[in-house]
């Protein structure tokens, strides 16, 4: 599936790379990050968080009455980069490039797209994102926060971006579309601001997170906390915690696909040719050593109290299906480890029992979760008869 070994680190997870094939880098449409600033935002724990700042960027033209605009919301390593390249050169276009852009399923010729960083964006350290987190400097010390920075929850990442919608006039989004914690997003737009969304899809994800998914996300974070150099969240001025933030990465990446894309990429075959892992406790399998290329280039514009706050803003998703009147469709994919498909099928019957519109599809592929992006195009006439109606 993939082409070489640079793609696949580029598409290995949707929760913790930017999951791009190669087959999709042809963009030609070029976008301008921007960013978005709020002098404060009360969180709805009830702790104001001052100066927040959170970058975004669109494509299409806005209409007159200010119709026609459609926010893609972001998976747990991503960024509000989606769509399009911000330089002609760039070798990555956005995650859903093959869906979004001027004359694609997502038409920007049609519709005015709106993607956002969230708060607390894992990304951090990465030139073209904005975003309020541990890592920003708390106004009233003129330090980092680190772990004193508010809990937040996908309910926030929803308000702050209403916010940003609102400050462009836009009263009323013609749909929210997300994948994974993106569809935890999609899911809250509609469930707590039903009169400004007209329609929803929410890919790979359902609605509230199980208890299951709970103790993985934690699980997720330990490696961050079992390294010294975590501090308890005091490293900024510090070396920090990068074994820590890589092993964490690693179970995402490994989470977000399943069996089936291990045996068909990598197989049981050694790291390195003539390094049998039979023959020394050092010589590594494929799939390990890809693993740590993987996590040690994430890593790099991470920062491990971000991965920690995004976990927990994971764990309070706490949109009530059976609260939701928007019209739905759910995209899953059978082979998903992380969302399993009986527990969106039951967000969907949840969803259906208030007599609310919902339609369902499916992708298939080997990567499981991750399938939700890398393969979205199969979802492409579902996607359009839906967004047509």
């Amino acid at each position: 599936m993939f082409r070489n070994w640079i793609s696949a680190i580029a598409a290995v997870s949707l929760l913790t790379l930017a999951p791009v094939l190669a087959r999709a880098q042809t963009s030609d449409l070029i976008v301008e990050k921007k960013s978005f600033e709020m002098p404060s935002y009360t969180t709805v724990a009830g702790e104001t968080i001052k100066n927040v700042k959170i970058g975004w960027e669109a494509a299409g033209t806005l209409n007159a009455d200010k119709s026609n605009a459609i926010l893609i919301t972001h998976f747990f390593s991503g960024t509000s980069h989606a769509f399009g390249k911000y330089k002609a050169d760039d070798k990555l276009a956005g995650y859903w490039d093959a869906i979004i852009g001027p004359g694609k399923l997502i038409d920007t010729g049609k519709y005015y797209v709106i993607s956002s960083d969230t708060l607390v964006n894992l990304n951090v350290n990465a030139p073209n994102v904005f975003t309020t987190g541990p890592a920003s400097v708390n106004p009233d010390t003129g330090k980092p926060y680190g772990m004193s920075f508010p809990v937040v929850s996908i309910k926030d990442f929803v308000n702050v971006q209403k916010a940003l919608v609102e400050s462009l006039g836009i009263k009323k989004l013609k749909m929210v579309m997300g994948a994974s914690m993106g569809g935890l997003q999609a899911y809250e737009w509609a469930a707590s601001y039903p009169q400004m969304v007209d329609r929803f899809i929410a890919v790979i994800s359902h609605s509230q997170p199980d208890p299951y998914l709970a103790a993985w996300v934690d699980l997720w974070a330990q490696p961050i906390r079992l390294d010294p150099k975590w501090n308890g969240g005091d490293y900024y001025d510090k070396e920090p915690p990068r074994e820590g933030l890589k092993a964490a990465l690693k179970l995402l990446t490994l989470h977000a696909n399943q069996w089936e894309w291990a045996q068909k990429t990598f197989g049981m075959a050694p790291a390195e040719e003539g390094k049998d892992p039979a023959r020394a406790i050092n010589n590594k399998f494929k799939i390990e050593a890809f693993l740590e290329t993987a996590a040690t280039a994430r890593a790099a514009t991470a920062d491990a109290n971000h991965f920690i706050y995004l976990a927990k803003a994971n764990q309070l998703a706490s949109a009530d299906p059976s609260k939701i009147k928007v019209p739905a469709l759910i995209i899953n994919t059978p082979t998903d480890l992380v969302f399993p498909e009986a527990l969106v099928e039951e967000t969907v019957k949840a969803i259906a029992a208030n007599g609310t519109p919902v339609e369902t599809a499916k992708i298939i592929g080997p990567n499981g979760h991750l399938n939700g992006v890398a393969a979205i195009a199969q979802a492409k006439d579902k996607i359009a008869a839906f967004l047509a109606k």
